[in-house]
């Protein structure tokens, strides 16, 4: 079967939503999770995303 719709959900953003996480710093990363980092939303990895609401929950 085709996979015509996978990604489509991030073609319409800048660069496919990639860039740079402002957690860790990694470049050329998908950063499509919104996250409060020092009291500002910002988006940052999926890793990064895991870790804050592990940390969260604890």
């Amino acid at each position: 079967m085709s996979k015509a719709h996978r990604g489509s959900g991030v073609r319409d953003q800048y660069r496919n939503g990639r860039g740079t996480c402002p957690k860790c710093k990694r470049t050329g990363v998908k950063v499509l999770y919104e996250a409060t980092l020092e009291g500002a939303k910002t988006k940052v990895c999926k890793p990064c995303n895991a870790n804050l609401k592990k940390q969260a929950s604890a």
